[in-house]
């Protein structure tokens, strides 16, 4: 069990885990998609109930690609070698980001589709 830890602690580790996380290629796909579409927003001048469903919608993307990452870890240190239940786990896992990618899409389309004059 870990001793107990200040906040300031605990918000170091929180940083490490985030910095770890800005190193992983899918993190920084995933983040420059959500940078590009933030760009967009103000171009054409998202209402307020707008930006709070896609700050939601990037937020969830990226915890879903971090749990992800996380798992895909764990399970390389779990079983190093080739498992088929351990690549069936990471491809649930995978499977997260595309639920929640597939969610922060059509939550883009409903925002972006009318703005965009595609509707």
């Amino acid at each position: 069990m870990r001793p107990k830890q200040s906040v300031g602690q605990a918000m170091s580790i929180a940083l490490r885990g985030m910095f770890l996380l800005f190193n992983e290629r899918s993190f920084r796909i995933q983040m420059t998609i959500g940078i590009m579409v933030t760009a967009l927003g103000f171009y054409v001048n998202l209402e307020p109930w707008e930006w709070m469903a896609q700050n939601i919608a990037i937020g969830l993307v990226l915890m879903a690609e971090g749990i992800n990452t996380a798992i895909e870890r764990l399970a390389d240190v779990v079983q190093p070698e080739y498992d088929e239940k351990i690549g069936r786990i990471k491809d649930m896992s995978a499977g997260f980001v595309s639920i929640a990618a597939l969610t922060a899409f059509v939550i883009a389309a409903i925002i972006y589709a009318p703005k965009l004059g595609l509707v």
